[in-house]
């Protein structure tokens, strides 16, 4: 076994990695976030384990759908699958891709940079685990707190 790290550029998408376990996610993946909101932009990729071994796509924005599938290209681990998204934050739609009967597990939803590690055996590859973003460089200030909150407020999650 040999453990890899990837590097994943998020370049202004904001992204969710998971594992799942049928090739029908793609298309229940698509229905979830398609219905979630009218101007959501998001691809889809899944990496499929079995028999074709193939990744499949899936999306309603080129540019989304090339990030996804460029995602889980470089992770290439079995059953993974890669959401990019635009006009979204994961906030809006996690929920929705948490209650997809075939999804098993949630790694990470962010548009930070992100390393994943994976596990590479002759069988294949599988995540071991995520580096989402950089460690803390000290505690919130008083005045980090206003920065914080004003930011939430800013962007409408908060009133």
């Amino acid at each position: 076994m040999e453990l890899k790290v990837i590097d994943i550029k998020t370049e202004g998408f904001n992204v969710i990695l998971g594992q799942t376990h049928f090739i029908k996610t793609v298309e229940d993946l698509y229905e979830s976030l398609v219905t979630s909101s009218p101007s959501i932009k998001f691809g889809i990729a899944f990496c499929e384990s079995s028999g074709d071994a193939l990744i499949r796509t899936d999306g309603n924005d080129k540019g989304c759908i090339d990030k996804a599938t460029e995602i889980a290209k470089l992770v290439a681990a079995g059953h993974c699958f890669a959401i990019a998204l635009k006009d979204s934050y994961p906030i809006n739609i996690l929920d929705r891709v948490k209650h997809v009967q075939e999804v098993v597990n949630i790694y990470c939803a962010t548009a930070n940079p992100l390393q994943v590690v994976v596990a590479e055996t002759e069988q294949g590859r599988g995540i071991m685990g995520i580096v989402d973003g950089i460690s803390p460089k000290g505690i919130e200030s008083e005045s980090d707190k206003q920065k914080r909150k004003k930011f939430l407020r800013d962007i409408g999650y908060k009133r």
